[in-house]
Formats: structure tokens, C-alpha cells, sequence
């Protein structure tokens, strides 16, 4: 595989350039002195932002922007064989890594890395221990997942030797990273068009752990079934964590009348400290926990870690608060998952609102057929519940299904749920049924955001 050396900078070009991540990725690059090329369909915030850091960027991608002196060409999950700049970048043999596998070469530039791994929970849990460390004054290099306020977007240049990134799953990515420092937050059944069922995907975790070095350390979350399965043998150390249990355990918990949880930190029979959340949620206890771990792992204070975490607010589209309207409160959450809509929905219904309405866009056919029964039993926790068409992402609909089997099946528990075709049909039905003291959660890895943007003349 071709290496990445921070101390011998090339032309490395980016197919795909203006994703959330391969944006990151390619600002690390430049801010290292490296030459930075990239294309994609059109222009986007990120590209301009790109170019304005010095990349030379084009639309739109074709044969003619793979140019003589690029040394390496690095894709996305998103770019084909018959893309014409892949088929060109391989008739010219240059040499070509996917995202991750760029993601992983970084890493190695840098002595402590720290990745973020599990099902649910990444995105905020990587962005609590940003503050964590940024609090610590570590001066961290961070990649993440989401848009985080505090430093401005996606990523932070730093000019230590901390790197810190998510490591998602899907298509074994995170297989092409070496972190010193790794987290698993949880394992769940997901991503089943690429993953036989949850055994594969426990295998999968297995094999990421394994590639932790004997000196690094794993921090896992001690309610994960069949933990020793994962940890049995590991040359790294292993330390757990969990809402009362585990190594790093949450006790004494309360929560606020926003639903953000306060806990004392406990390992063996010693209080760490205590900590306040500005995000809501059992979940994020958890998260913060598995956070904490490894900050305590890394030498850092806990009243420096209390401090950064008090202030992280959340990322974009977790949870995030788009605005009031009518007396109605509307919130957007990225949950796509069962589990996900669970804690969400549990939380949301500890918050003194009237009623919780939930406008749900399904994501992925695969996802949505495969999980259908627990996705039920998730969205039955809100009072109401409108269902949007499938987001079909990378896929087809050849499954036949559709949102309205959903809408039936809440329907036969006795919940009430409606679904509508269009986007149009959603507003429209919402401002004339929410009322005042409502919560309205737009909730979906789509474009289901869009609906309370449009609602709130955003």
C-alpha cells in the first residue's frame, strides 16, 4: 500500500473531494504542505472552502483531471470502476487508496491516535472527547463526522502528536486503521446489505481490535453481549466502561429538567469525579463514559475534562434545536437506527412537552426491511408519528417495501401514524395538527431536516 509521510509531501488528488470526510482529510493534507487536487459533480460550501485553502478543484469529475504528476488518488465508497478519472488513474498506474485506507495512513504520522468506533454514538462521542482534549490543551488534529461548532466544521488542524478520528464499520472500513487509543461504543445489527447478520459484524469488531498495538489500549462498553468474546486474548489493554458497570462505571445519576444527565465518575471503589451534560439522554451518559476513559487513559485532569464536556452542546443534526414556531419546539435528529430512535425518543419524552410528534424518514431499503419489527416498536414510544418515502441512498427498491407497511403496523399497535408521499403533504399536515407545548423531531440521515428548515422559513 502506498504510504503517507508527512515529512515528504506529493501531489495526492481526491475523487470526490467535497464530502464531509474527504474534505477533512484533504485540509490535513494541505495545512502538511502537500499538493491537493480533487473534483467533483458540483460546487459545494466545501469545495469553496477547499479552494480557498490552495486545492485546485474541478467539476465535473472526467478523465481529463487525472494530470501527469499525480503521485496517489484517493476515492470514496461512492466512486465506481467505470468512473472515467478511476479508469484513467488506473490506466496511468497511479497508485490509488480509498478513504479509510488514506484515513489509516494518516494516523500512522502521528504517536497517539485515537479512534472512535461502534454502531451508535460516534459522531457526539468523538466530538465530547474534542472538547475533552481541546480543554486539556492537547492541540489535537480531529476528524469528524459531523459538523462541530467548536471547531468550526469537520475537522481541526492541530500541531501535536494527537490525532483523533471516527472509524465507522460499514464495508469493514475501519479495518484500514491503526489507532494506538480505540473506543467501542456499542455493536448492533445494522449495515445488513454488506454484513451477513450481527455475528459477522461482532467478527468484524474483533478483527479492529486485534489491529490495537500491545502498548495501546482498548476502551469498551461493558453492556455489549458477550463482551469477553471480544476482548478474550487481545495484546492490548482493555479497560470497560458502562452506566454501572464496568471498569470506568456512571453512578448517582440525575438528570435536569432538559433531560442532561449529572454522574459521578467510579472506578473500583474510588469517585473520579463529577460530571454535567449539555446534551440529553441515558446514551450520552454512556457516551461521555467511554469519553472519560480515555481521557483518564491519556494522563488528562478530570476537572479539565468536566469543564470541556459541560461545554459541548452537539453536533449538528444530533438533537440539535432548529427553532420554535408557533409555540411548537422543532428538533432534528440523525437516528436512523432502531436503537437510536429508542434513545432519542426516550429522552424526548422526559422533556416537559405536551405531546412528541416524530416525522421519520426511513434510510435504505435493506435497513428498513431487515429491522422493520424493532423499528415499530422504537417509533411506537412517540405520542404521534408521521412517516415520510424511504430514502433510498445507495440502493434500489427491489424488496418492496415501503413507509406505509410501517404506518400499519404502528396502526395495529394502536398508535396513531400517518404517511405521506411528499415532503409537501408532511408540512402541511403538521401545521395543522402540532399545537402549542408540542416537540417536533425531524428524525432521519436523509433529507428529512429539510421539512422543519421549511416549516421555520430557515
Amino acid at each position: 500500500m502506498y504510504q503517507i509521510n508527512y515529512d515528504q509531501p506529493v501531489h495526492v488528488h481526491f475523487m470526490g473531494i467535497g464530502g464531509i470526510s474527504m474534505s477533512g482529510l484533504a485540509a490535513v493534507l494541505l495545512k502538511r504542505g502537500f499538493t491537493v487536487s480533487g473534483s467533483d459533480a458540483r460546487k459545494s460550501p466545501l469545495t469553496e472552502w477547499l479552494s480557498g485553502l490552495g486545492a485546485s478543484v474541478s467539476f465535473p469529475q472526467s478523465a481529463g483531471n487525472i494530470k501527469d504528476g499525480i503521485d496517489v488518488v484517493v476515492y470514496t465508497a461512492a466512486i465506481h470502476p467505470d468512473n472515467p478519472e478511476f479508469q484513467a488513474a488506473q490506466a496511468k498506474g497511479i497508485p490509488m487508496l480509498t478513504r479509510a485506507e488514506l484515513l489509516g495512513q494518516l494516523m500512522r504520522n502521528y504517536p497517539t491516535s485515537v479512534a472512535v468506533s461502534g454502531t451508535h454514538g460516534k459522531t457526539t462521542t468523538t466530538s465530547m472527547l474534542s472538547h475533552i482534549m481541546m480543554k486539556c490543551e492537547l492541540d489535537p488534529t480531529i476528524s469528524v463526522g459531523g459538523m462541530l461548532p467548536s471547531i468550526g466544521g469537520n475537522v481541526r488542524i492541530g500541531a501535536s502528536e494527537y490525532f483523533l478520528t471516527e472509524a465507522c464499520e460499514y464495508t469493514n472500513s475501519f479495518l484500514s486503521l491503526f489507532p494506538t487509543l480505540a473506543i467501542v461504543l456499542n455493536i448492533d445489527a445494522d449495515h445488513l446489505d454488506f454484513f451477513k447478520d450481527l455475528d459477522d459484524i461482532r467478527h468484524s469488531f474483533r478483527q479492529f481490535s486485534e489491529q490495537i498495538p500491545a502498548e495501546g489500549a482498548l476502551v469498551i462498553n461493558a453492556e455489549i453481549p458477550r463482551f469477553d468474546e471480544l476482548t478474550a486474548g487481545l495484546a492490548c489493554r482493555v479497560v470497560s466502561f458502562g452506566v454501572g458497570c464496568g471498569e470506568y462505571q456512571a453512578v448517582n445519576i440525575s438528570y435536569n429538567e432538559l433531560g442532561c444527565g449529572s454522574f459521578d465518575l467510579k472506578r473500583g471503589d474510588e469517585i473520579l469525579g463529577r460530571f454535567s451534560l449539555s446534551v440529553p439522554g441515558r446514551h450520552n451518559i454512556s457516551n461521555a463514559c467511554a469519553a472519560l476513559a480515555a481521557g483518564f487513559l491519556l494522563g488528562l485532569p478530570a476537572d479539565a475534562m468536566a469543564a470541556g464536556l459541560s461545554e459541548f452542546k452537539g453536533t449538528d443534526r444530533r438533537f440539535q434545536k432548529k427553532g420554535e414556531i408557533g409555540g411548537v419546539t422543532i428538533i432534528d435528529d440523525y437516528a436512523h437506527h432502531p436503537t437510536e430512535i429508542r434513545v432519542t425518543l426516550e429522552a424526548a419524552k422526559k422533556l416537559p412537552y405536551r405531546q412528541v410528534w416524530c416525522v421519520f424518514q426511513p434510510h435504505t431499503y435493506t435497513r428498513t426491511k431487515a429491522l422493520m419489527d424493532d423499528f415499530v416498536k422504537a417509533l411506537s414510544i412517540a405520542d404521534k408519528v408521521v412517516l415520510a418515502d424511504i430514502y433510498a441512498a445507495r440502493e434500489t427498491d427491489t424488496l418492496g417495501i415501503n413507509s406505509d407497511q410501517l404506518r400499519q403496523k404502528l396502526a395495529d399497535l394502536g398508535k396513531e401514524a400517518w404517511y405521506f408521499p411528499t415532503f409537501d403533504e408532511i408540512e402541511t399536515f403538521l401545521l395543522g395538527h402540532c399545537a402549542p407545548g408540542d416537540l417536533l423531531i425531524t428524525m432521519g440521515a436523509g433529507d428529512v431536516v429539510k421539512i422543519g428548515e421549511k416549516i421555520l422559513g430557515l
